[in-house]
């Protein structure tokens, strides 16, 4: 338990510092060349940190996720409103946003305080059978919702940016649901959004190679995957019925 505490604690502070040192990057770039809005830019910055804590205090069952989470999705939100980005406005104000207080209470009920990790559980055959059928007939139409939106010409007949895109939004659906209430399966979802979206923009910067922003979200998403990872290593663990 002592190593895995100490893994933990070196493995967390990895993560945040990795994640701060690209935000601050990615934040300094684009301070540099904006000419207004860099208001707009910090504020998108310290929502991104809050982001990366919320993410490491899911992967340790800490509460504290969702008030970080909060913070996140609220900001997200409005910068996505102001954007006229209104897709993704509606996805975060009006689901991810709700989400945090179910996630709050939901974890209080399963025994989750400041200092006291969530008892998690799994999802059985038929919650499986469930989920798995709601994720595919939401993939299935959101791929064609969003192709529908897609103005860019396809290679093939079938658009593989859209594919992620589609794949990535309903992973991040079902995975916000299931840690709310605090399923450990919620992790094969989050690997899911996080792999699907590092294949998105590697796809993107392999069609316009100047984008340095996909480069940066690579080495983002890239974070959130082995943080993903080790979060579905230690709810592994809290999701164990409890021995006598």
């Amino acid at each position: 338990m002592k190593d895995d505490k100490t893994f933990n604690k070196w493995f967390n502070t990895f993560i945040l510092v990795g994640m701060a040192v690209v935000t601050v990057v990615v934040t300094a770039i684009r301070f540099q060349g904006a000419e207004s809005g860099r208001a707009m830019l910090v504020i998108s910055a310290i929502g991104s940190l809050m982001g990366v804590l919320s993410t490491v205090c899911a992967a340790n069952g800490r509460i504290l996720t969702f008030l970080f989470g909060f913070i996140d999705v609220t900001i997200y939100g409005v910068m996505c409103l102001i954007g006229t980005r209104y897709g993704n406005a509606a996805l975060h104000l009006l689901y991810f946003l709700p989400m945090q207080f179910v996630g709050y209470f939901q974890w209080r009920k399963r025994g989750a305080q400041e200092q006291k990790k969530v008892q998690a559980r799994r999802l059985d055959g038929k919650q499986w059978l469930l989920y798995g059928s709601i994720f595919l007939v939401g993939l299935v139409a959101a791929y064609f919702i969003l192709s529908a939106l897609d103005k860019t010409e396809a290679a093939g007949v079938v658009k593989w940016l859209v594919v992620m895109d589609a794949f990535s939004m309903m992973c991040n659906i079902i995975g916000q649901y299931l840690l709310s209430t605090a399923y450990m399966d919620q992790w094969i979802f989050w690997i899911g959004v996080n792999v699907s979206t590092i294949i998105m923009w590697v796809l993107t910067l392999r069609q316009e190679p100047d984008s340095s922003y996909a480069l940066i979200y690579v080495v983002k998403y890239s974070f959130y995957l082995l943080n993903s990872l080790n979060g579905l290593r230690i709810w592994l663990n809290l999701s164990r019925p409890e021995t006598p």
